[in-house]
């Protein structure tokens, strides 16, 4: 019984600090808890950008203010190549042609191409426009 006994209080003194300290016994990694890592490309870098369709109805797309929108039907994929031209920040406006809200998914699906899909979203206003910024960062509006 006395071999026992030491064993028997590190499992009481271990439950105590465990009730006492919850988050000291808790362990997890960054993968377990952390979101997805942000879509990133190298400043610069010749960037391909696909977009794609997922709604059932039109899409239109707008890259430059003042030019007329690019109609996308339900299931087609478009691409655009960065202009070469030192433009610093590549944008790109969208609007559902009924109004209806939309949800922009990125991807990167390999090491120069930046991967839109366009699928219909759950609240308004909804996703309007992608930015790649001259830092590389990608992000939705």
């Amino acid at each position: 019984m006395s071999k026992l006994l030491p064993c028997a209080l590190a499992a009481v003194a271990f439950l105590i600090t465990s009730a006492n300290h919850p988050g000291t016994t808790l362990a997890g990694t960054c993968a377990s808890k952390c979101g997805p890592h942000p879509i990133q490309f190298t400043p610069g870098q010749s960037i391909r950008l696909e977009v794609v369709n997922r709604t059932s109805g039109f899409v239109k797309l707008e890259r430059i203010q003042g030019t007329e929108p690019i109609p996308l039907r339900p299931g087609q994929e478009l691409q655009f190549m960065q202009e070469e031209d030192g433009q610093a920040i590549m944008s790109l406006v969208f609007w559902h042609e009924m109004g209806l809200p939309l949800q922009a998914v990125v991807s990167k699906p390999n090491f120069g191409t930046l991967r839109l899909e366009l699928r219909p979203g759950k609240r308004n206003p909804g996703d309007r426009s992608l930015y790649l910024l001259n830092d590389g960062h990608v992000s939705v509006y």
